[in-house]
């Protein structure tokens, strides 16, 4: 039966961070994650599992992608302990042609809060990789994923989406920026060493920053990082005493549940004798407890509030989308005739097997004067005979895949080169007629 890609998700446009938090995974659950969704819904043959601060969506390919995608709704309410109602309302779904534009789409970086953003690309590889590590990648998400890396490239190149566009941590120091008059003089501590906070951090530099503390789980991750940037590295379990120097807080790290709430705000804030704080909260799920917003001179923005700060550089950048759309729509087309071309494996493999058993049964019929042959004669004829087969399954599966790419009945052409081949040696017509077994000549002309 025919496989078909199908995508089950939500993302920054359909549900808030307060419920994408809920569904998150961090990369080192996810091959395990794969691996339990395989074993809950065995009709799934592949998978891949995307979770960034933006979405949160599960690739996979089954034969009954409507019937799989429920089972795999199910599986997540059941593997983040979350009722389905909670996410109902925001989940989507894609299968078929649709599902892989939607790929598509992402990894140019047509779908993210900020258009044309370069760090889903590399997201999506680390999706690919983890799914391999799983082994839960077959051909097609194989190809669809490549597919995917391809178009990723053409759009950056063929396109200025990226010309002055923002990461969300760019996005972040320009919302600090907004909230203080300088940031010259303000200190600054990065929760978190990774790939965000590295972004962030470098725009912070940019622009100025004097005081930058760098705090992380990996303590020789943020020395590295300090050491390049003129900052301080901070041990992550000692952190705490550092906050009442702190003016802007940038939280990046992958945790189960928030860091901070205001339990452990109320000394800080007296401490700093109620000189406002600013908080950024990049974290997926969250860094910081959502109450903390309520706390006098506490300003906390997450993921969601950046958006505001991002609709500002939109404009040039949705432009260019429309030919970044046109790069999609050809490589879609591209991959649509590959998969048409899944279809015909099954026959190919039996027309080959076909050709062969003919050329064994010929070989078999002729047994008797080949074998008076010297060995490099017989071995000339088993070559000539290769060839031939080759050449004969070249033309038969170029005129195959001639007619899947323009015409909707390629199936129509699989069935006919089965009855001519497949169907007629299962009958047990292994003769061809007008061949004479006793002239080697005529039978090799």
């Amino acid at each position: 039966m025919e496989q078909s890609i199908f995508i089950v998700g939500i993302n920054h446009r359909s549900a808030p961070v307060r419920v994408r938090e809920r569904l998150a995974y961090s990369d080192a659950d996810i091959p395990a994650a794969l691996r339990r969704l395989r074993e809950a819904a065995p009709a799934i043959t592949e998978a891949a599992l995307l979770s960034t601060c933006n979405r949160v969506e599960l690739i996979a390919v089954a034969t009954d992608p409507e019937k799989a995608a429920d089972s795999t709704i199910a599986f997540l309410a059941s593997d983040r302990d979350v009722e389905v109602a909670t996410f109902a309302d925001a989940i989507y779904r894609h299968a078929g042609l649709d599902a892989a534009r939607h790929l598509f789409r992402v990894g140019a970086s047509l779908d993210s809060m900020v258009v044309g953003e370069p760090q889903i690309l590399g997201q999506l590889k680390s999706t690919y990789s983890l799914a391999a590590e799983a082994a839960t990648v077959g051909p097609v998400l194989h190809r669809a994923f490549h597919k995917a890396f391809s178009v990723a490239k053409r759009v950056r190149k063929g396109t200025l989406i990226g010309h002055g566009s923002v990461s969300v941590s760019s996005a972040a120091v320009k919302l600090a920026r907004q909230i203080f008059d300088t940031l010259s003089d303000k200190t600054v501590m990065l929760m978190g060493a990774g790939k965000m906070a590295e972004l962030t951090a470098r725009h912070l530099k940019a622009i100025g920053i004097q005081s930058l503390l760098i705090a992380s789980r990996t303590f020789d991750r943020a020395v590295v990082l300090a050491r390049e940037l003129g900052g301080t590295a901070v041990p992550l379990d000692s952190y705490r005493p550092y906050l009442k120097m702190v003016d802007v807080l940038i939280g990046s790290l992958s945790l189960a549940k928030p860091i901070l709430g205001p339990d452990d705000f109320e000394a800080v804030i007296k401490e700093r004798r109620y000189r406002p704080m600013f908080l950024i909260d990049l974290g997926v799920p969250r860094n910081f407890d959502e109450r903390l917003n309520a706390m006098e001179n506490v300003y906390l923005y997450d993921i969601d509030d950046l958006g505001a700060v991002v609709m500002q550089t939109r404009g040039e950048r949705e432009r260019e989308a429309e030919k970044a759309e046109q790069i999609v729509a050809l490589e879609l087309e591209s991959f649509a005739r590959w998969l048409a071309g899944l279809d015909l494996v099954p026959t190919i493999k039996d027309i080959r097997y076909s050709i062969d058993r003919l050329r064994d049964v010929e070989l078999e019929r002729n047994r008797g004067w080949l074998s008076a042959l010297e060995p490099a004669a017989r071995e000339r004829v088993e070559l000539m005979t290769r060839s031939l087969t080759n050449k004969l399954m070249h033309r038969i599966l170029s005129g195959l895949r001639r007619s899947g790419e323009s015409a909707p009945d390629s199936a129509a052409a699989a069935d006919l080169a089965r009855q001519l081949l497949i169907d007629d040696l299962a009958a047990g017509h292994d003769e061809i007629e007008g061949t004479d077994d006793n002239d080697p000549e005529e039978e090799l002309d």
